[in-house]
């Protein structure tokens, strides 16, 4: 951390924590709520020796990633639930071609066009793939903006770690709060990074092939086998927050925004006496899976607390099934919750409701 504070929004540290990371080209198009982000980069990242495109759509601006990435240049694209559906295509193409690359979704209402609210509503979307094909793109969910701040800056090394793209998932709360962010010290990227598969102009060396095509007998099989492998590497990577679990009864699990909103719901139920606690999910994949099976296994009860009607739920059903089960609360997307709401459903929950 350099030291030096700077009061910013969520959408403005993700633009400041990519510019630390050495993002050097940005791809985007106007969508609300995470206009910010392309507002702050079209000057900043000129200013910073990169390159700023407002493509023509979603769609142009995930093929542009892509074919940034293909050159091993750390690249960003970010956007709003609708455009980010657009962008599916590109995105599975790019891990079908095993490509690095940072897309940030600021989740909006929804479905259809929804609103400009915040929602959690692209979880699905996010952690199953989203697109076409068998594959995964690892998940960050910052609830604070120096976790947008922090989370972007660890994109590009994680993408580049597993060449692979890495979705940042927030929504308008996180996106349009403003906090204190104590920024890092920009990164020197190192020139060679990419190493032997990048494209560079093929010159005096071999020839190199960036591709998700797979048409020879066994060869897409043999494709897909390496990449489960990754995938499953992968689980390295889990984070979580953990608070007052320890004693907790009840275990309130929630991610992002919500899961913020929830750790002060569970911070007024625990000075009233009632054992509970929170679980917060960073990594929506890979999932934190053994952390919620070992509070199954000492006897924990679950309550999951979305923005949506019941999505990551699912997960952690599965991550305590035979030991457990979840009760769920969704907030519809269109509602903005307060940790008032959230006390009645986990007192109920906490009495076995």
């Amino acid at each position: 951390m350099s030291g030096k504070r700077i009061f910013i929004k969520g959408n403005e540290a993700i633009a400041q924590g990519a510019l630390a990371a050495g993002c050097r080209c940005y791809f985007g198009y106007p969508i609300t709520p995470q206009n910010d982000i392309p507002e702050m980069l079209s000057s900043a990242m000129p200013a910073a020796g990169g390159q700023f495109v407002q493509a023509e759509s979603e769609v142009a601006a995930a093929n542009m990633l892509l074919g940034a990435a293909a050159c091993g240049v750390r690249a960003m694209t970010t956007s709003s639930s609708p455009g980010v559906s657009l962008m599916q295509e590109a995105i599975s193409y790019m891990a079908g071609s095993e490509l690095p690359g940072v897309i940030v979704n600021m989740n909006r209402g929804g479905p259809g066009l929804g609103d400009i609210g915040p929602s959690q509503g692209d979880y699905f979307q996010s952690v199953k793939g989203g697109g076409h094909g068998d594959y995964r793109t690892m998940v960050l969910a910052p609830a604070t903006c120096q976790e947008c701040y922090d989370l972007t800056f660890e994109a590009f090394e994680l993408a580049y770690k597993y060449r692979n793209p890495v979705l940042l998932l927030g929504d308008a709360i996180v996106g349009q709060m403003k906090e204190p962010v104590v920024p890092r010290e920009p990164l020197a990227v190192d020139p060679e990074e990419g190493g032997d598969w990048k494209l560079t102009g093929r010159g005096q060396r071999a020839p190199r092939l960036l591709k998700s095509l797979f048409l020879e007998d066994g060869a897409l099989a043999g494709q897909n086998i390496l990449l489960q492998r990754k995938y499953e590497s992968m689980r390295d990577e889990v984070r979580f927050e953990d608070f007052e679990t320890k004693d907790a009864e009840l275990v309130v699990v929630a991610f992002g925004s919500i899961g913020r909103i929830a750790k002060s719901a569970v911070r007024t139920l625990r000075a009233e006496g009632l054992k509970v606690g929170l679980l917060r999910p960073i990594t929506l994949y890979p999932f934190p899976e053994s952390v919620l099976r070992e509070l199954a296994a000492a006897g924990k009860r679950f309550l999951t607390i979305e923005h949506n009607l019941g999505q990551m739920v699912d997960d952690v059903r599965l991550a305590v099934r035979g030991l457990a089960d979840s009760a769920f609360y969704g907030v519809f997307p269109g509602n903005l919750p307060t940790p008032d709401e959230f006390l009645e459903p986990i007192r109920a929950a906490a009495k076995g409701a």
